[in-house]
């Protein structure tokens, strides 16, 4: 390794030690007054925010995710603030019991030590892991996409002042360099990671599982179902499958396919009309084609080819699939989904119940938009991201996922016998 990057990661396992033994009221304080920092320096972040959306291209659907607004930083600060007010995990005892011999087994959450974490043009997700890791007593060492170079970088100069305002070792957060000798650096970090997590695209994901030598919890794509079922209400419907396409398209939770029943292909052009005003362009199967064709706008319809299923679009794009019963929904569920989120529409409780039981994904809402697949929403006041594993964590990762555990046992001089 790099002796560049060794020094850094060295530094970083120095920091988690330290934090790992700071009470809970100076992380918060750090988290608080990192949070004020980014609000008085808001002007400070755009302007490092405009070179990078300078630099990328007009037509990228990450655009939207890199760029800041003044309303984005005031969320951003007040999700930290959120953080910074939850209870601190670390230290809490998951379970105990007292053996038969006397001795006393306890179960207690404690930080990983150093997080690791490669995302894409996200800058916000600088500031997420920041007092996620600081509130959970971890160090974090970042490798931030490229794209969001100045961004990444205004941010990080906010974060460290606010730890040295507390006498917090800045080495605690460090931000990596752009290039991609870090990356490697990062994955290959043996006894100075604990854990690293991607966050971005399929094929980021894919190369950080692949490549890594150290262990990774994976944060997936969203490729996102809504099923309007047989018994599905027309305006839940309306303002579920909308919300879910068009909130905000860039981001993993965005609905990339809605499925019909058959005998709602009737009411189908009802249902997508809210979209048509926001400009969605509707790749449909053959039966969806023939009830839209004329009743949605011609020049933002289009056929489905099979390519259209199974695609993250990011993008005001979406697939509509025909089907007539709930067995060939799940079918094409399962076939097609990344197990992020998947949604079903209806009034049939035990069709809710079946979907519920039988889609595997992290996240499965009823009548109720995809939307909400989000640390913040679910009460975490941010998130590490959306994991879509089976191991460790799934679904929105708050501060009890960026904790392990150990076992404590108390006794009084207790010995085992051959």
């Amino acid at each position: 390794m790099d002796t560049q990057y060794e020094t850094l990661f060295a530094a970083a396992r120095r920091a988690g030690a330290e934090l790992a033994r700071t009470d809970d009221a100076t992380l918060s304080r750090a988290v608080v007054k990192a949070a004020a920092l980014l609000r008085e320096n808001t002007e400070r972040l755009l302007a490092a925010n405009a070179l990078d959306l300078a630099a990328m291209a007009a037509d990228s659907p990450l655009r939207d995710r890199l760029r800041l607004t003044p309303e984005r930083i005031a969320g951003i600060a007040s999700d930290m603030e959120s953080v910074a007010g939850l209870p601190a995990p670390q230290g809490t005892t998951i379970d105990e019991w007292t053996r038969p011999n006397g001795m006393t087994v306890r179960k207690v959450r404690v930080p990983f030590g150093v997080v690791g974490m490669v995302c894409e043009a996200r800058p916000n997700v600088t500031a997420d892991i920041f007092s996620l890791t600081m509130k959970t007593g971890n160090a974090c060492v970042l490798k931030g996409g490229s794209d969001a170079r100045h961004s990444n970088e205004a941010i990080a100069a906010q974060l460290h002042e606010a730890l040295r305002s507390e006498g917090i070792d800045p080495a605690a957060f460090t931000l990596l360099p752009s290039g991609h000798e870090a990356v490697a650096a990062l994955l290959g970090a043996v006894g100075y990671v604990d854990v690293v997590i991607p966050r971005g695209g399929a094929g980021l994901i894919r190369f950080v599982r692949e490549n890594a030598r150290i262990p990774v919890i994976e944060t997936g794509a969203g490729i996102v179902h809504t099923y309007f079922d047989a018994d599905g209400d027309l305006a839940k419907g309306r303002a579920v499958v909308c919300n879910a396409k068009t909130r905000r398209v860039s981001v993993c939770n965005a609905l990339d396919c809605l499925i019909v029943h058959r005998s709602r292909l009737g009411e189908l052009a009802e249902l997508c009309d809210p979209m048509a005003a926001e400009r969605v362009t509707i790749y449909a199967d053959a039966e969806a084609y023939a009830a839209l064709a004329g009743r949605y706008p011609a020049c933002q319809l289009r056929p489905a080819g099979e390519e259209h299923f199974g695609t993250e679009f990011l993008d005001y794009k979406l697939a509509v699939k025909t089907v007539g019963s709930l067995d060939e929904a799940l079918a094409h569920i399962e076939r097609h989904s990344s197990r992020h989120s998947e949604a079903i529409v209806t009034e049939n409780a035990e069709t809710a119940r079946q979907f519920t039981q039988r889609v595997d994904a992290a996240c499965i809402y009823v009548n109720v938009s995809t939307a909400f697949t989000d640390g913040g929403q679910f009460g975490f006041g941010a998130e590490v991201g959306i994991s879509t594993q089976k191991l460790h964590a799934r679904g929105p990762m708050g501060l009890p996922e960026l904790t392990t555990y150990k076992y404590v046992v108390s006794g009084d001089g207790q010995t085992r016998e051959p």
